[in-house]
Formats: C-alpha cells, sequence, structure tokens
C-alpha cells in the first residue's frame, strides 16, 4: 500500500557527486558504499547505476551480497562484516565475493576451507576505532598467514577512522601514523579513506577509498553544508498539505499541547510522520519547504502528520500543495540538526518506510 510521502531518486545526482569523490581521490580506486539499502536509496538502482562507474561496491553482509548477485550485479562486491560462518564462507567463494577478514577466528575457517577456488579478501586492522579490526600488534602475523593461503588470491588490507569527522582529532594522526607503521615496506593495495576522509584528510588516500555519504549528496560534517564541497543531494523526500486550519491565538497544537499560537495563526497538516521515517524527535522549528518557501515544524510529529506554521509569508497555500521535508533546497543535515541525530540515519529510516 502507497503511503501518501514519497522519495524522489536523482541518479543524475549520484554521477555529479562521483566525480566530486573523484576530483578529491585523484587515481585511487573506488569503492561505493551500498550498504543499508544504499542508506536508503534502492541498493540495486544504485548498483545498477554505478556499475561500470566504480571498481567495486561495498555491502555490510553476505547476504546484501547474495540479493546484488541474484540480481544480476556482476561488479566486485567488497563484504565489509566478512562471513560469519562457513556457510556464509562458501558463498563468498561461490559468488566471487571479496571478504573482509577482521577477527582470527575468520582467518581460522579460511585455512580449513577446501575449495578448488580462491577469493580477493581484505584484512581490516584496527587502528584506533576498535569496532571490527585485527590488533595493529597482531598485523604483521595475520598477514603472513593469509598470504601463505592457497585459497587467497589477492590480499589487501584496510582500516577504519573513529573520529574523520572532525577534521582536528588527535586521534585521525594517531592512526594514520599506526597503520602507515604497520604498511611501510608492505606492496599490498591499502584503503583508509571515507568520505569524511577524502574530503579533509588528502594523506589517508590510499590506493582505494570508500566514500558513502557524500556520494548521496550529504556532508559528513556537522558544521559544514553539503553545498560546501559542491555536493548534490540524491533523495528528495515528499508530501503534500491535506488541510489547513485557522487557529486563534493561545490554542495548542498536536499531542501533548507542547506547541502554542502565539497570535492568530494558520497551520497546515502535511501528510508525513515516523511511520514514513520522518524523525519523530523532530523540534520546533525544524524548517520544511511548501512553493519553495521554508516554514517551521510547530507541534510533536505524528505517525502519519505534522503541522506546520504557514502564518508568517502571507502566501496563498492550498490543500494538496507539495511540501519537500528534505532534498535539493533543503539540507537534510539541517533537519537531523534539529532532530538532535545524524543524516544517515534519516536517509535509511526514511528509505525502509516508503
Amino acid at each position: 500500500m502507497k503511503r501518501s510521502s514519497r522519495l524522489e531518486i536523482n541518479l543524475d545526482a549520484l554521477t555529479h557527486n562521483l566525480s566530486v569523490v573523484r576530483k578529491h581521490a585523484n587515481d585511487a580506486n573506488i569503492i561505493a558504499v551500498i550498504k543499508a539499502n544504499a542508506y536508503g536509496h534502492g541498493m540495486l538502482a544504485v548498483a545498477r547505476h554505478l556499475a561500470g562507474k566504480v571498481d567495486a561496491l561495498a555491502v555490510a553482509c553476505v547476504s546484501e551480497a547474495h540479493y546484488l548477485r541474484d540480481n544480476g550485479i556482476d561488479s566486485a562486491i567488497v563484504v565489509l562484516q566478512g562471513f560469519h560462518n562457513l556457510s556464509q564462507l562458501d558463498l563468498c567463494f561461490q559468488l566471487d565475493l571479496q571478504p573482509v577478514c577482521h577477527q582470527s577466528w575468520q582467518i581460522e575457517l579460511l585455512k580449513q576451507h577446501q575449495s578448488d577456488k580462491q577469493l580477493s579478501c581484505w584484512l581490516k586492522l584496527d587502528s584506533g576505532m576498535h569496532r571490527l579490526g585485527v590488533p595493529m600488534q597482531d598485523a604483521q602475523l595475520y598477514t603472513e598467514q593469509l598470504l601463505k593461503l592457497a585459497a587467497v588470491k589477492k590480499l589487501r588490507v584496510m582500516t577504519h577512522f573513529a573520529s574523520a569527522d572532525e577534521e582536528n582529532a588527535l586521534l585521525n594522526q594517531q592512526q594514520l601514523d599506526a597503520f602507515n607503521s604497520y604498511h611501510a615496506g608492505l606492496t599490498l593495495e591499502a584503503s583508509m579513506a571515507n568520505s569524511a576522509a577524502i574530503l579533509s584528510l588528502p594523506d589517508t588516500i590510499k590506493d582505494w577509498v570508500r566514500p558513502g555519504l557524500m556520494l548521496y549528496g550529504v556532508s559528513p560534517f556537522a558544521d559544514k553544508p553539503a553545498s560546501v564541497f559542491g555536493l548534490k543531494p540524491v533523495m528528495t523526500l515528499k508530501s503534500y498539505v491535506v488541510a489547513i486550519n485557522q487557529l486563534p491565538a493561545g490554542q495548542a497544537v498536536g499531542y501533548g499541547s507542547c506547541w502554542s499560537c502565539s497570535r492568530d495563526s494558520q497551520v497546515a497538516v502535511v501528510a508525513i510522520g515516523y511511520g514514513d521515517g520522518y524523525p519523530r524527535h523532530a523540534s520546533n522549528g525544524t524548517p520544511v519547504l511548501i512553493n519553495g518557501k521554508r516554514y517551521p515544524l510547530v507541534g510533536r510529529v505524528s505517525m502519519d502528520m505534522i503541522t506546520v506554521d504557514i502564518t508568517a509569508t502571507g502566501a496563498a497555500i492550498e490543500i494538496g500543495d507539495e511540501v519537500i521535508l528534505w532534498g535539493e533546497e533543503l539540507d537534510v543535515g539541517e533537519v537531523a540538526e534539529c532532530s538532535t541525530t545524524i543524516a544517515y540515519e534519516l536517509l535509511c529510516n526514511t528509505g525502509r518506510a516508503n
């Protein structure tokens, strides 16, 4: 059943953002991160559009990669969580996937695996994120073990930044130094830079880069909008006005009566809410666009409706008029900040709901 809200995905903007990646990444190979349904943008559509334009795609898990293969995607696919058991490792061989090994037991499974096939794989190092990755002190040992395995056709190495979206964070340099110390003298291809590092930490750009958020036209920095980097939003979230109420001063709006009219007011009701992925905690004043003009959200977000104060401009607004919740003229990062969350969450939640 279709919801009143709708997503519009601009694949031309995706191509444009890829060109911004290339401008910053020079000659580095590009792994386009399309996990979590391509950050809510539609994994299969994005994969098809990027096929032949990037050097590899990256997904979170084997099931996401299996879905792509089942739908005819033959690009190189990096599985960032790697395999979780022997049956998933079998699929990595069958589907020609590139799993990331980040735990010692994964390497042990590879040693035990009996196959006449080979695969390319990645070794992930924990240089300071402390999430996935083998400890830096063991990195050389596991590198040597993987290089000796007949099942490993090609080995590459990677790490992940914890604070690349904070340009002056001391940890960025510490992680870079730790990785460079390990990698010195090795001829293995390497990857460090995510979107934030691609844009702000040029020393971290190695043989491969892994853009995610910036591909979708969103800035990874809280204090810099996407337009600063020439990025164009790929997703626009839209709905429409379903009611307009004339309310006298002092009347409250919505659940909990958390906002009241300070004057005689016009309040528009828009057909979107947290059931559509719009953030439940969007605060009073969160901007929306109606007919190209900004208006503030007022009152609490409901399951399938929000209320907007349209008094200020005096512009004629009618039932059925289009409302933009975020997109080319309204940065999703601004909406995320008003909702005390991050753009990643808004994009992913909206993509699941629509």
